[in-house]
């Protein structure tokens, strides 16, 4: 039986299994507040959007599940916390799911992006612009944040140029002074493997191969030599910032490759960090993002990378930091941030 929601309501769309997720619809529901929770790649099997233009303008209808309905016009909030694909019945060909695959964004998503009023965590449009590595190195460095120096090509002579440019005298032996470093995600299947892609500090054996480079774009970043790196959980106008220590030397490098080699410590934002942050979630339109930094051994703080539906609930778990609390004020709350 199909439970209609009119009350004012959150719209989480994240997938099945998500223990952060959980605990912020448990603070939601504890706080009387309704939710409607659905995964987009329930869409169209699962989850039906049913949706007419009025004569004013405005979407009204509603999202149906099998146990759940909430009309259009009750959605307060949305958020969008990294959803599956949506997924189209076996039988349709290659080009027939490209199709329905388009349409359902433009359709589906179209009319959620219509609704008035509606807080998003975050804008799946601004999301995207914000995936862009070099968009985000870009404007951090313009709200006044300090960014390594960073080349993006497909040219092997320019990394050797920029390793050497980025090479201290007296830098460890055989190691240059320069990390190659993924634009997108660092895990790949291949042939049935989980393969990861660490961040990979340059070696002389390295740069004397750089071939691969070639094959497609590269980043490669000065090295920052880390005395600590920090994850900053901005949320709307708060944000908590995370202390991340590393024992190992694989840890040193990418702090995700070691993390028994981790300890944590919960700490103030540094006002230069909750400045530049500050701007960089306005300028890109974001009300979530999970911000990470090198701070180097003079204790200056450099910005890394930045991800909008980065991943929170284990440093919520190790500091006590009130990251649930906060995202649920935030959905219900609404604008005020």
């Amino acid at each position: 039986m199909t439970s209609q929601t009119t009350a004012p309501t959150v719209v989480v769309f994240a997938q099945e299994t998500d223990a952060p997720v959980d605990a912020v619809v448990c603070e939601l529901t504890e706080r009387g507040v309704a939710v409607f929770r659905a995964d987009t790649s329930w869409f169209p099997n699962r989850l039906v959007l049913d949706a007419g233009l009025d004569a004013t303008g405005r979407w009204t209808g509603a999202l149906v599940t099998e146990h759940r309905r909430v009309d259009l016009e009750a959605i307060t909030a949305v958020w969008y916390r990294d959803p599956a694909a949506f997924r189209f019945p076996d039988s349709l060909t290659d080009v027939e799911r490209a199709y329905a695959h388009r349409e359902a964004r433009l359709g589906f998503g179209g009319v959620l992006a219509a609704l008035p009023g509606v807080l998003w965590v975050n804008n799946p449009n601004r999301a995207v612009d914000a995936m862009f590595k070099p968009v985000q190195l870009a404007t951090a460095a313009a709200g006044g944040l300090r960014v390594p120096a960073t080349l993006v090509t497909n040219d092997p002579a320019a990394v050797t140029a920029f390793a050497a440019a980025n090479t201290d005298d007296g830098a460890e032996s055989s190691k240059s002074g320069v990390v190659c470093k993924s634009f997108g995600s660092n895990a790949v299947t291949e042939g049935g493997r989980l393969k990861v892609a660490y961040t990979h500090r340059l070696t002389d054996a390295d740069l004397a191969d750089l071939r691969s480079v070639a094959s497609t774009a590269t980043q490669v970043q000065r090295w920052v030599d880390k005395s600590h790196e920090a994850r900053v959980i901005v949320i709307g106008r708060r944000m908590f910032t995370i202390l991340i220590h590393a024992h190992s030397a694989a840890a040193r490098v990418d702090w995700r490759a070691d993390y028994g080699a981790l300890t944590y410590e919960l700490v103030d934002t540094p006002l230069d960090i909750e400045r530049g942050l500050r701007a960089y979630m306005d300028i890109l339109g974001l009300a979530y993002a999970a911000v990470d930094f090198a701070f180097d051994t003079d204790g200056r703080a450099w910005f890394l990378e930045s991800n909008g539906s980065g991943q929170y609930g284990w440093l919520e778990s190790r500091t006590g930091a009130p990251i649930s609390a906060a995202l649920a004020d935030l959905l219900t709350e609404g604008t005020s941030w």
